[in-house]
């Protein structure tokens, strides 16, 4: 009552707000301490990982120069490019080498740069970077450090790589070997032959007129490409037809087409090989120039 009357009693009531006030502060400091403390650890568990990341890629940035100067530094020891009778020289040379050893000599087929199995890189080391440059090629190494060379492939075996006694050099790899066609297409020229072996014993070509590129603008050229597009597409199936029969009407081993890569992809269906050729002229030179660049192969002396 006289508490009450004198005012202390909303004073006490007022302390106890204050200090339960005061208790939920410090509370709300200590977890807050808390935290900071877990902030600190996780910040410096987090600056510590950042620097060992950083000491990681400096190490694999420094390996990455390393690598890239000694790809810039190792070069081919000769380049040649073999077809026919020289190229079944070379062929010859490589499949004389023999070894006692049952696992002394190694063959690999890499298709891209992307590709080298291990058996070719932890032989060849830092030549490595030379093989990635010839890809694909069949690569060719013994034992002894006396043979190691590139041979790209005009048509491209499965990848493979294997230690023997012997090179692995199939003919049908890099000659003209069996009965099959061979054909060049573009987009106004057409020509298809039946081989067997290095002779034609069959032919048929045809070319068609193809209107010039046109280069007025507006309207007019719009229709003018259209026009000229039509054109080319007649010509291409007029050629998928052929290709067709030449396939229906023969025992063939392979079907090979090669032309301008624009419009390779028309008769891609119709063939188990295609490449890019820039072979130009009437339908039967352009047919023999094709067929010789397609069958030169090109060697390299890693």
């Amino acid at each position: 009552m006289i508490d009450r009357l004198l005012g202390r009693a909303e004073l006490k009531e007022r302390i106890e707000e204050l200090e339960e006030e005061k208790r939920h502060l410090e509370r709300r400091a200590e977890a807050e301490e808390e935290r900071r403390s877990d902030a600190v650890a996780d910040r410096q568990r987090a600056e510590e990982r950042v620097n060992e990341l950083e000491h990681r890629i400096e190490s694999l940035e420094e390996r990455l120069e390393r690598a890239e100067a000694t790809e810039e530094t190792v070069e081919f020891r000769r380049v040649s490019d073999r077809s026919g009778s020289r190229l079944t020289d070379a062929l010859e040379r490589f499949r004389a080498v023999e070894s006692d050893d049952p696992e002394g000599l190694l063959t690999a087929y890499v298709p891209d740069a992307d590709a080298v199995p291990a058996t070719v890189s932890d032989w060849l080391g830092d030549r490595t970077a030379l093989v990635r440059r010839a890809a694909p090629a069949v690569v060719l190494a013994d034992d002894t450090g006396a043979v190691s060379a590139a041979l790209t492939p005009p048509v491209e075996p499965e990848p493979f790589d294997r230690w023997s006694d012997r090179f692995r050099l199939d003919d049908a790899w890099f000659r003209p070997t069996g009965r099959f066609a061979f054909a060049v297409v573009r987009s106004d020229t057409f020509a298809v032959g039946t081989y067997e072996g290095d002779e034609r014993i069959a032919f048929e070509g045809f070319t068609t007129d193809v209107k010039e590129a046109h280069s007025k603008g507006g309207f007019s050229q719009g229709r003018f490409e259209r026009r000229r597009e039509g054109q080319i597409d007649d010509h291409l199936d007029r050629a998928d037809e052929a290709l067709a029969a030449v396939a229906a009407g023969e025992d063939l081993d392979r079907v090979i087409v090669v032309g301008e890569r624009s419009v390779l992809g028309r008769v891609r269906d119709r063939a188990d090989v295609t490449d890019v050729s820039d072979a130009t002229g009437k339908p039967k030179g352009a047919l023999d120039d094709a067929f010789r660049d397609f069958w030169r192969v090109r060697i390299r002396a890693i």
